[in-house]
């Protein structure tokens, strides 16, 4: 795993149904992440925040509510970590909404083309993501990421990244879902996205979830993940704007974080949907945090290598 982190702050809410995601890098950064990485022998610099277009909290047109600012935000959150890899090292996104894992994924997509790497992304997410304008009355554009990177979208979104689609679907691994819209299910179904919903991890486990989500990785393999924070329970994790309950516990979550840092691929980091503003006293934050924390090696004990 690269030991260069840089750390990009994405201060926006835009694509996201209720304010406050914006303040989602600050919270991070006062639950100490930069000096929690260093603590791990890591080389961490703090980028500060992209400044794009402010959220005008406006009404959906023609099925996209802040098309255009959603567009100039991620082509900056594109540029930012597309640079950093071309510098070799790991981007972590502070977010922000997770519209912005648009720019984010298909600048880590385009460097594995220039770099002949295979992808892999973890989408840690209670919504699928996978809706369009047609199917979601809201507009809002963070239900609407992963279709996009699947080229299912309008175009100035799709073409971030300069190629269409940016991924494949079969890049994609979804965990931890359990808020489907039901005209998004069917076309989840179509796409073949693989996903572990939270029945699966019931039945079967975190444990086994993770092998199979994290098979077939080789050294090849650019491991991207995408942590939206609502992934997690809201009972331990109050501060999103979208909770779902049912999700994984604290002890899952960080199973899943561990078995993540032990195939020591993982190459760059989405931390979404963060809003201080629904937060306790900055629980939400710092469980976001220590979870990072596990994902970059923190373990109760030493441990083998398990590849």
């Amino acid at each position: 795993m690269n030991h260069s982190i840089s750390l990009i702050g994405a201060p926006t809410d835009i694509g996201a149904g209720a304010r406050g995601a914006s303040m989602g890098p600050e919270a991070l950064r006062v639950a100490n992440i930069g000096p929690i990485l260093e603590s791990h022998g890591l080389e961490v610099v703090d980028r500060g925040n992209l400044s794009g277009p402010p959220n005008p909290w406006q009404p959906p047109v023609d099925g996209y509510r802040h098309l255009d600012a959603v567009v100039a935000w991620n082509r900056l959150v594109h540029d930012a970590v597309y640079t950093e890899l071309g510098l070799g090292r790991l981007p972590i996104l502070l977010g922000g909404d997770h519209c912005l894992g648009m720019g984010s994924i298909s600048a880590v997509a385009r460097h594995c083309r220039d770099s002949g790497k295979k992808l892999r992304v973890l989408w840690l997410d209670a919504h699928a993501d996978f809706n369009t304008s047609q199917l979601t009355p809201s507009g809002n554009i963070h239900g609407m990421p992963v279709a996009c990177l699947c080229g299912n979208g309008p175009q100035e979104l799709i073409e971030i990244g300069g190629k269409v689609p940016a991924i494949s679907p079969k890049s994609v691994r979804q965990i931890g879902i359990r808020s489907v819209d039901p005209g998004e299910k069917r076309l989840v179904h179509e796409a073949g996205l693989e996903v572990f919903d939270m029945r699966y991890i019931d039945e079967m486990g975190m444990r086994h979830t993770m092998e199979l989500a994290l098979a077939t990785l080789d050294a090849n393999t650019h491991l991207h993940v995408s942590f939206d924070v609502d992934f997690l329970d809201s009972e331990i994790a109050p501060g999103v704007g979208t909770t779902v309950p049912g999700g994984p516990t604290y002890r899952e979550a960080q199973l899943c974080m561990e078995m993540i840092a032990d195939t020591g691929q993982l190459a760059s980091l989405d931390v979404m949907e963060l809003n201080p503003a629904l937060d306790v006293r900055n629980r939400t934050a710092e469980l976001a945090v220590d979870l990072i924390e596990s994902l970059f090696g923190k373990s109760t004990l030493m441990r083998k290598a398990s590849r």
